[in-house]
C-alpha cells in the first residue's frame, strides 16, 4: 500500500480529535502539513500534533508537492473555494459536512473535481439519525 500525504485546511476543533489523528493512525496515511489562517495557532497545532509542515495559506498548502490529498475542514461558507483550489491543483479532497452552502455550490464542487479528474469525498460518518 502507498503512503497518502494529508495537508489540512482548517484545524480546528474537528481536526483535535477526530479527524487530525485519524489521518495519523491510519495505516497507509500520513499528516504532512496544517494550515490555519492565524498562523501562530497552526504552528501550535503542528507542534502539538507532531505534524511536520504548518501555514497560514491555503493555496501554499495546495501547492506543497509533498501534499496528495487535502482535507477541508473549514466553515462551511469556504468548503466551495477549498474545493475548486485543491480540484484546480489536481488533489483529491475530502470535505467535511455540511458539504457546501447549497445545492449550486455542491454542483460546482463536483464538476470542478471531475473536470479535474480527481475523487471528492464528503465527511457523512453516521449511516442514521
Amino acid at each position: 500500500m502507498s503512503l497518502i500525504r494529508w495537508g489540512i485546511i482548517g484545524c480546528g476543533d474537528v481536526t483535535e480529535v477526530k479527524s487530525g489523528p485519524a489521518l495519523q493512525k491510519a495505516r497507509g496515511s500520513a499528516l504532512i502539513n496544517v494550515m490555519r489562517r492565524n498562523g501562530d495557532l497552526a504552528a501550535d497545532y503542528a507542534r502539538r500534533h507532531g505534524v511536520p509542515r504548518w501555514t497560514d495559506d491555503a493555496q501554499t498548502l495546495i501547492d506543497d508537492p509533498e501534499v496528495d490529498a487535502v482535507y477541508v475542514a473549514t466553515p462551511p461558507s469556504t468548503h466551495k473555494q477549498y474545493t475548486l483550489m485543491a480540484a484546480a491543483a489536481g488533489k483529491p479532497v475530502y470535505v467535511e459536512k455540511p458539504m457546501a452552502m447549497n445545492y449550486g455550490e455542491c454542483l460546482a464542487m463536483v464538476d470542478a473535481c471531475r473536470a479535474a479528474d480527481v475523487p471528492l469525498f464528503v465527511a457523512y460518518y453516521r449511516r442514521s439519525l
